[in-house]
């Protein structure tokens, strides 16, 4: 297989993850998704704490929900006083989703990556959703919450991965036009999700079996 990188966008237990790290399984390629952040920190020389910390901190920002300052790959230097701003964080992880992308075939979960690699032929965007009630009942299997707790905290998170995406894309983040393929994991399931993206692989790159 040439090299070829799938990035996944997921509304928050619809399984998306899940849907990359099987993808990649069957592959025989990497998965990528906090990874990334350990590999920004060991490029940069910036404490991977402050690379998750900067997604919590923007999470309760009131300006990162009306703000949009998209990616241009600019990377600041140590000595420039906004070497740890959020900005430049977030471009050492655009940095090593591009550096990956260049060198394998990967599947890269998250991160604007699909935004990160637009110009790039060699990617095929995904963006996995389901309807409420299977997101709701997927994530009380990993946590124990009230449905009422979890409902709130499923609508919490995809509001800020929306808000995440429009900051550092300009873009909205559950928009069709953004993404090469669109699934219901819900209506299709985890595996069919995979054979769905393996079908459009061969397809668009004229794969061989």
């Amino acid at each position: 297989m040439r090299n070829i990188v799938i990035t996944v966008s997921r509304q928050y237990g619809s399984g998306g993850k899940t849907i990359g790290a099987m993808l990649a399984q069957e592959l025989g390629i990497n998965c990528y998704s906090r990874e990334i952040l350990r590999m920004a920190s060991e490029d940069s020389g910036i404490n991977e704490r402050l690379f998750g910390m900067s997604d919590e901190k923007m999470r309760h920002a009131p300006w990162f929900k009306i703000l949009s300052r998209p990616y241009d790959g600019e990377l600041l230097t140590p000595e420039d006083r906004d070497f740890v701003s959020d900005d430049n964080l977030f471009n050492y992880q655009a940095k090593i989703i591009k550096e990956l992308a260049a060198k394998e075939s990967c599947v890269i979960i998250g991160r604007c990556a699909d935004y990160v690699l637009r110009d790039y032929p060699n990617v095929v965007s995904v963006f996995v959703h389901a309807d409420r009630q299977f997101c709701l009942d997927r994530a009380m299997e990993r946590h124990s919450m009230t449905e009422k707790e979890m409902q709130k905290y499923i609508e919490k998170t995809d509001k800020y991965r929306g808000d995440f995406y429009r900051y550092h894309t300009g873009h909205e983040w559950a928009d069709a036009r953004n993404y090469d393929l669109c699934l219901n994991s819900g209506k299709l399931g985890f595996k069919k999700c995979v054979d769905e993206i393996r079908a459009y692989m061969k397809i668009r790159f004229d794969l061989q079996d």
